[in-house]
């Protein structure tokens, strides 16, 4: 098939990629001139394992191909996914003016019947709003779905090529054969195509991530309860993680969730309800206390240092909000490198991946280290913000030698507090009594 996938984030640089595979025709357009032209050169903006491979792959065959002259790739197009950026506003809403301006450059210049699917993540009633923009421009017949995107950063390659399940809002059969031809071959192994009208579909992509991130919330605050009453959250999350009826993904406590995805979703999902006289107070609530949980290793760090930070050298490991990603926003660290530079602390900071992106934005009030054991000399202690593997099992004799005081915060529960206590570390974790 010929495919436009207009937007060259995340989102439309895998859709994009993973559709080539398949061996599609794919175009990806974009407006910004500098990014299209490192994407010709297979230089990605985005950090994602097993893109790279792809994109060079594809370019080199010939499948895969970049533009900014979205007018041109529209003539050709007989599936066009809008993969533009959908910032929030202040209200918590999201702008759509980038699809709606990407929706009728494409109307303006399809040739043929083509099915037109909003893959960024929109609010309910965005597709409608699609469908006006275009029938006002378009000469051919058209057709408007919506196909939200499940793609953890991180694993995106992998949940595109291996999904839990495709969810295609559509409303018209030509669509339908269109995109179930399109997913076939993703879908060999039995996973599921769920076809329902566009609202819902729309809406399924908020409700998932909300309920994500309620679970990560919910970890959080009993985390928190199990300090208080001398519970260890790990066996707390193992025995609920054992029932069905539950199971045991995202039950990890941590510093709170961060991300492009998790964040956003939940303001427009609140905001969304609000304007339709709905209350989501479970939602609301996990915001409420994600918000909160950023403050937890500050929190800890300043008890853990006699009751201020002020004047002290903090070791920072981890930048990203995840790992396996460069993605920065709202990232638990920043909020707490913020805190802690507020507070008059020096930091130092380390990240396998997301330094570049990092300087850009921290400038010059945080110090960058060239490896995590850099980042420790004399340090007064050490935040471990993020789960890269290579923080996992490091040498600690090391580490104890090089900070100034054995002091460790761990927001991801990396080490066994015994272990950490034996070495002479004074280690604080997520959750889980201080042995």
């Amino acid at each position: 098939m010929q495919i436009l996938v207009i937007g060259t984030g995340y989102v439309g640089l895998v859709v994009g990629a993973c559709l080539a595979e398949t061996g599609n025709d794919v175009i990806c357009a974009d407006i910004d001139a500098h990014k299209i032209s490192q994407l010709e050169q297979n230089i990605l903006p985005i950090y994602e394992p097993g893109l790279d491979e792809l994109v060079q792959r594809n370019q080199a065959q010939r499948r895969l191909s970049f533009t900014v002259d979205v007018a041109a790739a529209a003539a050709t197009a007989q599936v066009v996914f809008l993969a533009v950026g959908t910032p929030p506003d202040e209200d918590g809403s999201a702008d759509l003016r980038h699809v709606l301006a990407a929706a009728e450059t494409v109307a303006r210049h399809l040739k043929q019947e083509a099915v037109i699917v909003t893959k960024s993540t929109v609010p309910v009633g965005t597709a409608a709003k699609v469908a006006t923009v275009v029938g006002a421009h378009a000469t051919v017949p058209f057709h408007i779905c919506s196909n939200p995107e499940f793609l953890k950063e991180g694993d995106a390659v992998e949940d595109f090529l291996r999904p839990d399940r495709v969810v295609l809002g559509v409303e018209s059969d030509f669509a339908r054969s269109i995109l179930t031809e399109l997913y076939a071959p993703f879908v060999r192994t039995g996973k599921p195509v769920l076809f329902m009208d566009i609202a819902s579909a729309e809406l399924t992509k908020y409700a998932a991530n909300a309920m994500l991130a309620a679970r990560i919330s919910f970890m959080n605050e009993m985390a928190n309860l199990c300090e208080k009453v001398g519970a260890n959250v790990d066996n707390v999350r193992r025995g609920i993680g054992s029932d069905a009826r539950i199971g045991a993904a995202f039950l990890f406590p941590g510093p709170g969730y961060g991300g492009s995805c998790f964040p956003k979703d939940v303001k427009v999902l609140l905001h969304t309800a609000s304007q339709h006289g709905v209350s989501l107070s479970v939602v609301e609530g996990a915001e409420i206390a994600n918000e909160r949980q950023k403050r937890v290793m500050y929190d800890k760090l300043t008890q853990a240092l006699g009751g201020s930070v002020k004047g002290k050298r903090i070791a920072v490991w981890g930048l990203a909000f995840k790992a396996r990603t460069d993605d920065l926003r709202e990232s638990p660290a920043l909020t707490l490198i913020a805190a802690l530079l507020a507070a008059g602390a020096t930091v130092m900071a380390h990240d396998p991946i997301a330094m570049t992106h990092a300087m850009a934005q921290l400038g010059d009030t945080v110090t960058f280290a060239a490896s995590g054991y850099d980042a420790l000399a004399g340090a007064d202690a050490l935040a471990v913000v993020t789960d890269w593997n290579e923080y996992r099992h490091p040498d600690f004799a090391r580490m104890f030698a090089t900070l100034s005081q054995p002091i460790i915060v761990d927001g991801r529960n990396l080490y066994n507090p015994e272990k950490m206590a034996r070495l002479g570390f004074t280690y604080t974790s997520i959750g889980r009594p201080v042995a």
